[in-house]
């Protein structure tokens, strides 16, 4: 009785932090007369089959397994499985296996986006989960700046762990780093993710403001100047240069649900005088990586 009086007090709570987050979210970057911060509808998923022998489970369109919700998870969004654990103080996205064999840019992408480099196809816009850590605490410092110098991100650290049942139903849960091998050493990767929190550009055409890491750059093993989640290293984005590939042997078969876990690490958080509340402003002449 006392966890279900503390989870509905937390969770009121908690939810009205996540709105508050969005609609700050979307008005820090509104200005009088200008357009408003376009959130992009939410995709329809698709039941096509592939034509093509032995490329089903790779394609990036087919619709994602469901896993059952998530006990005591306050639910995001109508349109997409993200939910935030009052008691876990995370953020939990739903998705899927899209790669397990190759080199790596990013560690999760966002759906039917660049489900070539990653290992992971998460089912959500990437704005919701940078709503969801602000709501936590979590403070955004800023993506990777190549001019004048290169100056790796920054901000409060992550914790990314993936969730999953196999075929005989048993639970696992691992850092999102044990799926990830270093080329060279063939070790996982040791460096942690960071909230660097991404920015926002002004659509030539339609002259609305645009979330960057809606592209795909959602959690980055390689730094991208418009990724939401980083490693606060140098890291190459060339495909020459790449320095990380999947850990074939760790990973579930192509198309197994999953479930990402974020968790900010508050209690290690250190202060940055480049820490801002929202996504950053596009700055001139920054370099823009190709991914």
């Amino acid at each position: 009785m006392r966890m279900a009086r503390w989870t509905r007090h937390h969770g009121r709570a908690i939810g009205a932090a996540v709105v508050g987050c969005l609609i700050a979210f979307r008005a820090s970057y509104a200005q009088q007369g200008e357009a408003q911060v376009e959130v992009p509808k939410a995709e329809q998923a698709t039941a096509e089959q592939s034509a093509e022998p032995g490329k089903q489970e790779t394609r990036p369109d087919l619709p994602a397994p469901r896993l059952p919700e998530p006990r005591g998870a306050r639910r995001l969004s109508p349109q997409y499985p993200i939910w935030i654990d009052p008691k876990e103080k995370a953020v939990l996205v739903d998705g899927q296996i899209c790669l397990r064999e190759g080199m790596l840019e990013m560690f999760a992408c966002t759906r039917n986006t660049k489900e070539h480099e990653s290992i992971v196809s998460a089912q959500t816009k990437a704005y919701l989960v940078h709503a969801g850590l602000l709501s936590l605490g979590a403070e955004a410092g800023h993506p990777v700046r190549f001019q004048p110098k290169v100056e790796p991100p920054t901000g409060t650290e992550i914790e990314v762990f993936v969730w999953w049942q196999d075929m005989q139903g048993k639970e696992h849960k691992v850092r999102a780093q044990e799926w990830i091998r270093d080329f060279h050493t063939k070790k996982e990767m040791t460096y942690p993710f960071v909230f660097g929190g991404s920015l926002f550009s002004i659509d030539s055409e339609s002259g609305k403001r645009q979330y960057q890491a809606e592209g795909g750059d959602f959690v980055c093993v390689s730094n991208f100047s418009t990724a939401m989640l980083d490693i606060p290293v140098e890291s190459s984005q060339s495909n020459e240069e790449l320095v990380f590939e999947a850990f074939t042997e760790r990973i579930p078969p192509l198309g197994a649900p999953v479930r990402l876990i974020f968790k900010p690490k508050l209690a290690s958080q250190k202060p940055s005088a480049d820490r801002n509340s929202q996504p950053n402003e596009k700055q001139p002449n920054e370099k823009q990586p190709t991914g």
